[in-house]
């Protein structure tokens, strides 16, 4: 009996196998879960995810800032980005944009007032590049047409407008102006600014086309202006300067009793070409005012016939 007792009383009772049954588990999971992540599978997928979650963590912290600056600033990011879009285009191409121009004078302006068109323009000019002559120049033009008085002008040349504007609102009562533009879209936007401004299509006419076939259809449409142009900007390509004179001058479009022709230059020492021919022309032309990027040339009609090469 008594070794039957000792043998029974060295098995194991019920709760010792269940203590040691969850203690074995419980090493277990606490073996499983200190396992590497090449081990563990949970660690492994979890490790993977991590960046992730992270990342998302920082977008949402940080887009209530965005949207804060976006609210406050959106305007100044967006005129940036219009003056590097500008700038880049003029320093690469040599160009401007006209839909920037017109979206920006269209939308900054009064309209119906001439004034604030061209200070708009100003300040367009005084922030992006622009073929704008600006408002030295244009206190210059202005000069010149308050003295000459012309009742028909001529703008070869338009861009979008400025200086066509500029003339208009000091021509004579009944005086009436012809621009040339070879770029479609760049007349049609200036176009729309001149009306912006308040002028009507009675005043001025707009000619899509280039300089040297327009200036041949020019006679059929001065109307009862038979005596010519009292006045002639030239703003467009300085190499046809010289040949769109001698053009002019040829189908009789100058006004014989004096014309002035305003050129515009943009480079330095450009105009070489049409200045030796004045100088040959002395009984007909002569240099009225000579500024850095402005030459004003005064014709009249002495009587003396020219022969033309063709």
């Amino acid at each position: 009996m008594e070794t039957s007792t000792w043998i029974y009383s060295m098995q194991p009772s019920k709760s010792q196998v269940c203590g040691d049954a969850r203690r074995s588990h419980d090493s277990g999971v606490l073996e499983h879960l200190f396992l590497t992540p090449d081990q563990n599978p949970i660690k492994k997928f979890v490790s993977l995810i991590s960046p992730c979650i992270d990342m998302w963590l920082l977008v949402v912290s940080v887009i209530p800032a965005v949207l804060l600056f976006s609210k406050h600033y959106r305007g100044k990011v967006v005129s940036l980005c219009r003056r590097a879009q500008a700038w880049t285009l003029w320093l690469v191409k040599q160009e401007v944009c006209p839909r920037s121009v017109h979206a920006f004078v269209f939308c900054q302006c009064t309209h119906g007032k001439v004034d604030s068109v061209l200070e708009t323009y100003d300040l367009y000019h005084s922030m992006y590049p622009s073929l704008s002559i600006g408002a030295q120049i244009g206190a210059q033009l202005d000069e010149v047409v308050r003295r000459v008085q012309p009742s028909m002008a001529l703008e070869l040349g338009m861009h979008c407008g400025y200086s066509s504007m500029r003339m208009l609102r000091l021509l004579l009562s009944g005086g009436r102006l012809i621009t040339v533009e070879q770029d479609p879209q760049t007349a049609d936007y200036g176009e729309e600014l001149i009306l912006v401004a308040g002028f009507k299509h009675h005043q001025f006419e707009v000619l899509t086309s280039s300089s040297s076939d327009a200036i041949p259809l020019l006679p059929e449409r001065m109307g009862s202006h038979e005596e010519g142009f009292g006045l002639v900007l030239m703003d467009h390509d300085p190499a046809q300067y010289l040949t769109d004179l001698q053009s002019l001058e040829r189908e009789d479009l100058l006004r014989s009793e004096g014309c002035s022709i305003v050129l515009i230059y943009r480079k330095r020492g450009a105009g070489r070409d049409i200045r030796e021919y004045i100088q040959t022309r002395e009984n007909c032309y002569c240099i009225k005012t000579d500024m850095q990027f402005m030459v004003e040339v005064c014709y009249q009609n002495t009587g003396v016939t020219t022969v033309y090469e063709k």
